[in-house]
């Protein structure tokens, strides 16, 4: 990873699963716990839970649709909010994370949590993992109508926060939505090289990649 000219960084911008969070929660619900409670609840076989599941995945990958509860209790007819609450226990923040967080803090930058996760994931998490209150706003793509990997996200962002593209840095695993963040000005972007504690890591292709925390603390430190 190249080293942050931070003197050139006002804000940052932050996403929070598989950047903050540990991506295994998110990975094991979606493609274990999920279709093994689908294929209980409906009396059906594991094979057939993956398949119903695996179509609306592929028709609905990076839209909001995808990150939206509401849409799959609907398309399921699963409580996906309560089988959520099921695994919670695996909810914990990536090493270092909030170490950064701290240290930011006292670089005196502005930070801002951007997810696409629906509202109601958003405070489950909260709940588990005291993000809250080293941000100064936490924002879902929900509240804009539109997920990061679209430029409408990025306008409704900088309408809302009134933030400069240029002296931004934006962090998150994945690589759609950085080259949204690209697309739209961020000068300044990271992707995470290993967002799944349980899983090797992955390629972030064109962008530098957060391979620990640490780095970046001591870039803050000693700039």
């Amino acid at each position: 990873m190249a080293a942050l000219d931070w003197s050139k960084i006002d804000t940052v911008l932050l996403d929070m699963d598989g950047t903050l969070l540990d991506l295994h929660y998110d990975n094991h619900f979606w493609l274990d716990h999920l279709p093994q409670r689908y294929a209980e609840l409906r009396g059906v076989s594991r094979e057939a839970a993956e398949a119903a599941m695996g179509r609306l995945y592929d028709s609905h990958a990076g839209t909001l649709n995808w990150y939206c509860l509401d849409f799959w209790s609907r398309e399921l007819g699963l409580p996906i909010r309560e089988l959520k609450r099921e695994t919670a226990e695996r909810i914990q923040a990536r090493p270092g994370a909030l170490a950064f967080l701290e240290a930011l803090r006292q670089a005196g930058k502005r930070v801002v949590l951007i997810t696409n996760a629906h509202p109601d994931v958003l405070s489950l998490k909260l709940e588990k993992v005291a993000l809250a209150p080293w941000f100064e706003r936490l924002i879902s793509a929900h509240e804009y109508g539109h997920p990061k990997e679209s430029q409408s996200f990025w306008q409704a962002l900088r309408a809302d926060i009134a933030f400069n593209p240029a002296t931004a840095l934006f962090i998150d695993d994945t690589l759609p939505i950085l080259r949204s963040a690209r697309a739209f000005g961020i000068r300044h972007l990271l992707a995470v090289k290993a967002p799944d504690s349980r899983k090797p890591d992955k390629n972030t292709e064109e962008f530098d990649a957060v391979d620990g925390y640490p780095a970046l603390i001591s870039g803050l430190e000693h700039p």
